[in-house]
């Protein structure tokens, strides 16, 4: 027997408050008579909603939930009331309806009001058997990029996943960016630690500059001080031995 869609929620939530959530998998449970139940305005966080295969005819009982912005509605019964989506999820950017039984423009046009809506998916749906049908979404819906997985041009949309990795890596290498230019930490304090290291070696090789000149000028001091005594000895005997020719003389 499988498990009704309130249940589902319950078992989701796992204790959590419903104001808490921001992702929601009901897929491959039971809607009761085709209806959505059990969700109300008191998922007011969710930004991805997730019921495929739940046996969906319609969309009436959506409750308002403006931050939702990933909504999976694939291998549903639904064929039409697009317009409540615009109504309660205005900033949905991705819609998939593939699988449903949508077979013509009138349909999606409901979609028009969807001003975010990046991407939109109708893969399995009868109105993918139109005459140029790719071509008709196109110019119907003007604010999409992505028809059933690829642009105008037949690229392929980017897949989610890839999409969060990239960012990631780049918030990394922006990151690493930063710590390099800013230099490590404590960086500016080695190099005035280096600067005041030389500064204080410097400081002691010209104390000892100083005192090298001090010592050669005390030893030049000491030279000149024995050249004196020696000259005023000098003279003290030369004048005694006049004084002794005189003596003789006389």
């Amino acid at each position: 027997m499988e498990m009704k869609m309130k249940q589902k929620i319950n078992l989701e939530l796992r204790n959590r408050a419903p104001e808490e959530v921001t992702e929601l998998v009901l897929d491959n449970c039971h809607s009761v008579n085709g209806e959505i139940e059990g969700l109300n305005d008191t998922f007011k966080e969710l930004e991805f909603l997730s019921m495929v295969n739940v046996a969906l005819t319609s969309l009436a009982g959506l409750p308002s939930l403006s931050k939702l912005r990933k909504l999976e509605l694939s291998d549903n019964i639904i064929s039409g009331g697009l317009e409540v989506l615009a109504e309660k999820c205005p900033n949905l950017t991705y819609l998939n309806l593939s699988g449903n039984k949508i077979k013509d423009l009138s349909t999606v046009e409901a979609l028009q009001n969807l001003k975010s809506l990046k991407s939109l998916d109708l893969f399995n749906c009868e109105i993918t058997n139109l005459q140029d049908y790719r071509e008709s979404i196109f110019e119907l819906l003007q604010q999409i990029t992505y028809l059933d997985g690829f642009d105008q041009e037949d690229n392929e949309a980017p897949d989610s996943e890839e999409e969060e990795e990239d960012e990631e890596d780049d918030d990394e290498e922006d990151e690493d960016e930063e710590e390099d230019e800013a230099g490590p930490p404590g960086g500016y304090e080695e190099e005035e630690e280096d600067e005041d290291e030389a500064a204080s070696d410097l400081e002691g090789e010209e104390e000892e500059d100083d005192d090298d000149d001090d010592d050669y000028v005390e030893e030049g001091g000491d030279e000149e001080e024995e050249e004196e005594e020696e000259s005023v000895q000098g003279e003290k005997r030369k004048r005694d031995i006049e004084d002794e020719g005189e003596e003789e003389d006389d």
